[in-house]
């Protein structure tokens, strides 16, 4: 008799590698963990390499909530061209000589763009404009307007200004940057904004993800990596590192898997996303604050 193969529920954290889409990664995982139960939490950018945080099994549940996390990155902005994605995909639309650029100008920029701003997210984006893609509306070269959003960039950091010469001959800058922001802030619509907030134009030519709300890099494994050996959180350990704990009694514990809505602590209020453990340190729920009640998000237990 062969053995039944089972999949651990939990995360698996994957330094996705540049040319794959959010959703090759997905499909991939599907064939490494031998499940159809996979998911991420929130995409990246075919360009970028770094932290995608996909859920197996049970953890899918987990996604959509940990896709709401800060996130953090690593980049490379290159002052003096437009491209029509806002990113070294696209082509080139328009160059312009950025060589005279002060770093004090480029500082006053990139400070305007930090803090709660409204973005305007790239045309070539998977955002939904009445239902359909933007990127879709984007290539049969429709013209449309997204609305700008709001977004928390906590930090924006520039580590250094090369000079550069493009492919076409004009002379570039490029800003070796650091970026800490909310979820739904695109970097290519930064590095889209400081140009044009400089005159030249701009656009992001790498971008490396270092971290998704507390999982970083370090415990990140490239797709050869998990191929090899499948490295999963398990999900309780997964709630843990994200979200409040609250650990309840046995009979507490028995209550809110039966439906009740049991009296939260006040310490949780507005807290959004708590992860409920039983006494045994087993991972029971996902609940949040309402009224001073534990209203369930998603049950585990």
């Amino acid at each position: 008799m062969t053995e039944k193969h089972t999949t651990p529920d939990g995360l698996v954290i994957v330094d996705k590698p540049s040319g794959f889409t959010s959703h090759d990664v997905v499909a991939k995982m599907r064939g490494i963990a031998r499940t159809r139960r996979v998911g991420h939490a929130g995409t990246l950018d075919p360009m970028a390499t770094g932290v995608l945080v996909l859920g197996v099994e049970k953890a899918t549940k987990l996604l959509g909530h940990l896709a709401l996390t800060e996130k953090e990155y690593l980049g490379t902005i290159r002052l003096g061209q437009n491209t029509l994605t806002d990113d070294a995909e696209g082509e080139i639309t328009s160059s312009t000589d950025a060589s005279g650029i002060p770093r004090e100008a480029v500082d006053t920029g990139v400070a305007k763009l930090t803090g709660a701003i409204m973005q305007v997210p790239s045309k070539v984006s998977a955002i939904k404009i009445n239902g359909v893609r933007s990127y879709k509306r984007a290539r049969e070269g429709e013209e449309f307007e997204i609305p700008a959003r709001p977004v928390t960039v906590s930090s924006f950091a520039v580590y250094d200004v090369r000079e550069a010469v493009a492919e076409n001959g004009t002379p570039v800058l490029d800003l070796v940057v650091s970026v800490v922001c909310s979820s739904g802030t695109y970097i290519r619509a930064l590095a889209r904004d400081l140009g044009a907030d400089l005159g030249v134009g701009g656009h992001l030519t790498a971008l490396r993800r270092t971290r998704v709300g507390p999982y970083k890099l370090d415990s990140a494994r490239t797709l050869d990596q998990l191929q090899q050996e499948l490295t999963v959180m398990p999900v309780a350990e997964a709630a843990a590192a994200a979200f409040p704990r609250w650990d309840v009694d046995t009979r507490r514990a028995k209550l809110l898997l039966n439906g009740v809505r049991l009296d939260m602590p006040d310490a949780y209020a507005g807290k959004g996303a708590v992860a409920v453990y039983e006494p045994g340190g087993g991972f029971l729920a996902l609940v949040e604050e309402h009224r001073g009640k534990a209203k369930s998000l998603a049950i585990f237990g």
